[in-house]
């Protein structure tokens, strides 16, 4: 396995520890008819529970993004040391990215998810070129 798959796979755990979270503390606060129901209208999360929803769903995006680029990485055989640090800065900011949104650390909270974007797209580049 290349750095930037055990970064992913430490990633996607990340994924699931986040969901976890969340679950925990969104419950008891959600409306449970709401919550297994269709979804037709947007389910109202209170407090820290919506800051956790929102980080989730970031999470989600950041970690498609990142996948690709690991896994163009690690195909085309490109993994260098430029790479696996740009992975690992990628995961540094995400776990770091969950306090800081889910405790409103402002402007924190950009900078880290800036962070873990640019690494993700220096990977990218790096693939290319």
């Amino acid at each position: 396995m290349t750095p930037e798959t055990t970064v992913l796979t430490l990633a996607a755990l990340l994924w699931a520890v986040q969901f976890i979270a969340y679950l925990a503390v969104g419950h008891g606060k959600i409306d449970l008819n709401k919550a297994i129901g269709p979804r037709d209208t947007e389910v109202d999360r209170p407090g820290a529970s919506g800051r956790m929803h929102r980080a989730l769903s970031n999470m989600t995006e950041g970690l498609t993004l990142f996948a690709i680029a690991a896994l163009v990485i690690t195909v085309t055989g490109q993994s260098t040391s430029f790479t696996a640090t740009a992975a690992w800065i990628f995961l540094i900011a995400r776990v770091l990215y969950v306090p800081a949104y889910a405790l409103g650390w402002t402007p924190w909270r950009t900078i880290i998810w800036m962070a873990g974007f640019l690494a993700t797209v220096a990977m990218l580049l790096a693939a290319l070129f």
